[in-house]
């Protein structure tokens, strides 16, 4: 209640987009309490199979049991369905944490039963299994709540369309639930009509917003497609640029001839975790290219780091 209350908050000088991010803090928060509750339950399971104790069982007691499994069972397709509804990070881990009281309280119900009947004391082996289930719950929801990714869904969507030959700088602007905005870069054809580019274009920022609950811009960058010597100059850099790592890719490439040489411009993408350093990587590169075979070429190159 007190996430929902600090989310709602109206934007401020300080906090342009709201403060819809306190919804993921509030999820976070209920994560880290699911996964308290798995520790305690299993250590207390742990002192009862040392110490073992008569369940408890009567007719009140199973029927309050009963009502307590049917309750926190809607309590679980209530929240998780409102979570999908308001894309409410808070409300995932509350259906997580009614899920995970379901659960407990149905295998409770089971020692009970069989306590009675047989006189066999399974409670303690009982709360060790529950709380290993609330601790892979808690922390599947825990994880779900820290990444928060799905860039390539967004890149799928972009690429479905045929004016669009690939995509890249791909950027997640998230301010919260209902508050997220999408930047991308865009390949299309150099030689395509400007107006009908934008106008499709335009399209891809409305369909990414229906389908993804976001505000789009996308940024279009030129490419030649129909020359066939550009083109294979592409792919022999392309495929300098995969022999130095297979996780590094390239965009953006322009050959540009002058009187006495020919300028590659390419931009190469790397992740934030790799062996080279950016100076390492342009300057094997320029070296590769500056042996090619022709007219003396020259690299000029842009090192873009992914985004997380």
């Amino acid at each position: 209640l007190i996430g929902f209350r600090l989310s709602g908050q109206e934007p401020d000088p300080e906090h342009p987009f709201g403060h819809g991010r306190m919804e993921y803090i509030s999820g976070l928060l209920v994560s880290v309490a699911i996964l308290v509750m798995g520790f305690e339950l299993i250590g207390s399971s742990i002192g009862k199979l040392r110490s073992p104790e008569p369940i408890e069982s009567s007719a009140l007691v199973c029927v309050i049991l009963i009502a307590s499994i049917l309750v926190k069972l809607y309590m679980f397709f209530y929240n998780h369905s409102l979570s999908k509804k308001i894309e409410s990070a808070a409300m995932k881990a509350t259906s997580v944490d009614s899920l995970s009281d379901t659960v407990a309280t149905t295998l409770v119900l089971i020692a009970t039963l069989i306590s009675k009947y047989t006189g066999l004391l399974l409670d303690g082996w009982f709360g060790i299994l529950v709380g290993l289930f609330i601790l892979y719950t808690g922390g599947s929801t825990l994880k779900e709540t820290i990444e928060r990714r799905g860039n390539r869904m967004k890149q799928e969507i972009v690429l479905g369309h045929s004016m669009v030959h690939g995509v890249h700088d791909l950027i997640v602007h998230d301010y919260g639930p209902g508050r997220v905005m999408i930047s991308l870069h865009a390949e299309v054809d150099v030689n395509g009509d400007i107006q009908d580019i934008h106008e499709q274009i335009d399209h891809i920022e409305h369909e990414l917003q229906e389908k993804l609950h976001c505000s789009a811009t996308i940024h279009m960058d030129p490419i030649v497609t129909d020359d066939e010597e550009v083109l294979a100059m592409k792919a022999k850099v392309e495929e300098m640029v995969h022999f130095l790592d297979e996780s590094f890719s390239m965009h953006d490439f322009r050959m540009v001839k002058g009187s006495t040489r020919t300028n590659l411009i390419f931009d190469v993408e790397v992740p934030r975790k790799t062996s080279y350093t950016d100076n390492e990587i342009v300057n094997w590169l320029k070296e590769r290219i500056h042996e090619l075979p022709g007219s003396k070429y020259f690299a000029v190159i842009q090192i873009d780091h992914e985004y997380y």
